[in-house]
This record gives structure tokens, sequence and C-alpha cells, in this order.
């Protein structure tokens, strides 16, 4: 996908903080909630996507640790839900 394919859905008001299903080309859906990090603007110019996996959110909310997130590559991305 685009940078402004996944920025368009991504950056919709009703999507901020809520979990999405992040289906790629050769891997395994992944359900997580896409961060806006001091380094947001960078990684979107890139095509790169800071992502906290659902399972670790909760922890991530209390903290804002960002070493529980991973960064995805928008290229790999065949669909978001």
């Amino acid at each position: 996908m685009t940078s402004e394919q996944i920025e368009k859905y991504v950056e919709s008001a009703k999507r901020k903080e809520s979990a999405v299903s992040i289906h790629f080309k050769d891997r395994q859906a992944v359900t997580g909630v896409f961060i806006e990090g001091t380094d947001y603007s960078e990684l979107k110019s890139k095509n790169l996507w800071r992502i906290v996996i659902e399972t670790k959110y909760s922890q991530w909310k209390m903290n804002k640790d960002i070493n529980l997130s991973r960064i995805f590559n928008g290229v790999s991305f065949t669909r978001l839900s």
C-alpha cells in the first residue's frame, strides 16, 4: 500500500488509538495500533509505520515505552481492516 492510502485510513478521527488488522503480502495478519511518536512524520515519509501489537497495547498505554512497538514497512501491507 502507498503511504497516502495508509495515512488516509489511520488518521481518520474514529480510528485514532483503535486496533487495526493489518494484512501482509508475505506473513500472517497482525492486529495493532498505529502510534504517532516523535518520529511519526519522518517514518510516514518513508512509508514506515510504528505499531504496537494488540497484546502489548495495555502495557504501552501505561508507560508509553517506545520499545514495545515495532516498525513495519507499508509496502508489504495488502489491506487494513
